[in-house]
C-alpha cells in the first residue's frame, strides 16, 4: 500500500511536543554541534579509508615501476564512477529515512532502509556487469596505453565484480547516519580501513601478488564492512526491516528513486569531469599521470571533512524538514559554511608547509613532483568552493530539489571543466588542467550556495505548505530537463 507523506504545517511545527524522547535526534539542540559531531565521526572513518589508499599507493611505489602508479590513477577514475552510483543511492536512502524519522514514523524508516539495501544491490550488479564487460575499452578511452593499460585491466578485473558489496556497505553506513548513529556509521568505514591496512602488505609483498594483491585486499575489506554494518543496523540498533510485501517494496522505491536517480547523476558528473582531466593530463606522459594519481590520494585525505560533511548534513536537513522546522534547515546551511571556511583555510596551510615532505614520501620526481607542489600551493584553496557545492547538493537532495544538485554538478563537470581545462592546458600544460578545474569549482560553488539560500528562503516563506506531497514533487523534479529521462535507465 502506497503511503502518502504530508509536509507538516508551520503551525504544527511551531508547537513543541511533550514527549521529546520520541523525536528525531537532530530536531533539537545546537545545529553547529550536530554538524561538527556528524562530520567528525564521518571524517574519522573516511580518513582511515583514505590513509589505507595512501599506504596502498606507497606500497606500490616501492615496487619501483612508474607504470604501476599510473595504472592506479587510471583505475581510480573508473572506480570513482561506480562509487558515485553507490553514493547516489545512499543519498537517496538516507534522505527518505531521515524524513520519515523527522515525521516520527520509525517503522516506515526501517522498511525504507531494507528497501534501499535491495535497490542498491540490484542496481550495482547491473552497473558492475556493464563496466566489467568494457574495462579495456574504458581504459583506452581515458588514455591508458601499453603496460600501464594491461596492469590497470588486471587490477579492475578483480575489483569491479565486488562493487555491489561496496554499495551494500555504503548503504548500511548511510542508514545508521540517517538515524543519527554517527559512531556506528564510523565503525563501518573503520572496519574496512583496518582490514585493508592489514591485508594490503600481506597480499602485495607476503604473497608476492603486487598490484593484483592490492585488488584482492580491497575486495576482502568490503565484506568486513558489510559484517560490521549488519551488526550495527540489524542487531545493535535494530533500525533495519524488510518490506512488508512486494507492493510495499515498490512503494518505497517510488519514494527512493526520484531522489536517488538525480543524486546518482549528480555524483556521476564528478568522475566524468575527472576523466576529462585525466585524458588531458595523459597527453603529458606517465610522469604527469603519476603526479595526478598522487594528488588523487592526497586530495581525499586533505578534504576528508568536506566529503564527510556532505554526507553528514543530509540527515540534519531531512529530519528538520520532516518536522517542519524550516528555520533550523537554514541554520544547517549557514553553520556548514562556517565549518567549510575554517577547515579549508587550515588544510591549505598544512599542505603548503608539508608539500616537500609529500613529494619525498611518494618518491615523486620531475614533472610528478612539480604537479604535486602546484596543487599544494595554488589549487588547495579551491576546496572552499567545492565544499559549498557539496553542502548545497546535500541540501537540494533533502529539500526535494535533487535536479538542482544534478544541474550544478554537471555544470561544473562540463562547462566548468572542459573549456577551462582546455584553456589551462594551452596556457600552462599539465598544471593548467588543475587550474582550469579549480576555476570551474569557484564559479559553480558560488552559484550553488546562493541558489540554495534562495530555495530555503522561498520554502520557509511558504511555511512548507507548497509541498503537500513530496513524493509527487520528487517525481516531477527528477524528470525535469536538468536530469533527462536517461536517468531512469
Amino acid at each position: 500500500m502506497t503511503e502518502k507523506i504530508t509536509q507538516p504545517s508551520s503551525a504544527a511545527a511551531s508547537q513543541p511536543k511533550t514527549d521529546t524522547s520520541q523525536r528525531a535526534k537532530f530536531v533539537t539542540g545546537s545545529i553547529f554541534r550536530h554538524v561538527v559531531t556528524m562530520t567528525a565521526t564521518g571524517a574519522v572513518g573516511m580518513i582511515a579509508v583514505f590513509m589505507v589508499d595512501l599506504a596502498n599507493l606507497f606500497y606500490i611505489s616501492l615496487l619501483g615501476q612508474a607504470e604501476l602508479a599510473a595504472a592506479i590513477g587510471y583505475s581510480a577514475t573508473i572506480m570513482f564512477f561506480n562509487n558515485s552510483l553507490s553514493i547516489g543511492m545512499m543519498i537517496g536512502g538516507s534522505a527518505i529515512i531521515a524524513r520519515a524519522l523527522g515525521e516520527e514514523r520509525k517503522e516506515l524508516a526501517k522498511r525504507r532502509a531494507g528497501s534501499a539495501l535491495i535497490a542498491v544491490f540490484l542496481m550495482m550488479i547491473v552497473m558492475a556487469g556493464l563496466v566489467f564487460a568494457f574495462i579495456p575499452e574504458l581504459l583506452t578511452f581515458i588514455g591508458a596505453k601499453g603496460d600501464t593499460h594491461s596492469i590497470a585491466v588486471s587490477f579492475l578485473s578483480i575489483v569491479i565484480p565486488s562493487m555491489p558489496f561496496l554499495g551494500i556497505s555504503m548503504m548500511l553506513a548511510g542508514i545508521m547516519r540517517a538515524n543519527g548513529d554517527a559512531k556506528g556509521s564510523m565503525y563501518v568505514t573503520l572496519a574496512g580501513g583496518f582490514a585493508s591496512a592489514i591485508l594490503d602488505p600481506i597480499f602485495i609483498f607476503g604473497f608476492g601478488l603486487g598490484i593484483e594483491g592490492a585488488a584482492i585486499a580491497s575486495v576482502l575489506s568490503r565484506f568486513v564492512m558489510i559484517g560490521m554494518g549488519i551488526r550495527g543496523t540489524l542487531f545493535v540498533k535494530q533500525i533495519l526491516a524488510k518490506p512488508d510485501s512486494l507492493e510495499d517494496l515498490f512503494s518505497q522505491w517510488r519514494v527512493l528513486f526520484p531522489i536517488a536517480i538525480p543524486a546518482m547523476l549528480t555524483n556521476v558528473a564528478t568522475p566524468v569531469g575527472n576523466a576529462y582531466v585525466t585524458m588531458s593530463i595523459a597527453d603529458y606522459g606517465d610522469q604527469a599521470v603519476a603526479g595526478w594519481a598522487i594528488i588523487g590520494r592526497i586530495q581525499p585525505l586533505a578534504w576528508t571533512a568536506l566529503f564527510a560533511l556532505s554526507g553528514s548534513v543530509g540527515p540534519i536537513f531531512g529530519q528538520n524538514l520532516g518536522a517542519g522546522l524550516h528555520h533550523r534547515v537554514k541554520l544547517t546551511l549557514r553553520d556548514s559554511m562556517y565549518f567549510i571556511l575554517g577547515y579549508s583555510l587550515f588544510v591549505w596551510f598544512i599542505l603548503f608547509v608539508a608539500q616537500g615532505m609529500i613529494v619525498d614520501i611518494f618518491q615523486a620526481e620531475g614533472d610528478a613532483a612539480d604537479f604535486v607542489r602546484f596543487f599544494c600551493t595554488w589549487i588547495a584553496p579551491s576546496s572552499i568552493f567545492m565544499g559549498f557545492l557539496f553542502v548545497s547538493n546535500a541540501a537540494f537532495n533533502n529539500l526535494g530539489h535533487p535536479a538542482y544538485s544534478t544541474a550544478f554538478n554537471w555544470g561544473r563537470s562540463t562547462l566548468g571543466t572542459i573549456p577551462t581545462v582546455m584553456l589551462g592546458t594551452y596556457l600552462a600544460g599539465a598544471e593548467g588542467a588543475l587550474l582550469g578545474q579549480a576555476v570551474g569549482a569557484v564559479i559553480f560553488g558560488l552559484m550553488a550556495i546562493l541558489t540554495c539560500f534562495y530555495v530555503i528562503n522561498k520554502q520557509h516563506g511558504h511555511g512548507g505548505a507548497a509541498d503537500t506531497n513530496p513524493v509527487e514533487n520528487w517525481y516531477r523534479r527528477a524528470l525535469s530537463p536538468f536530469s533527462s529521462g536517461k536517468g531512469n535507465m
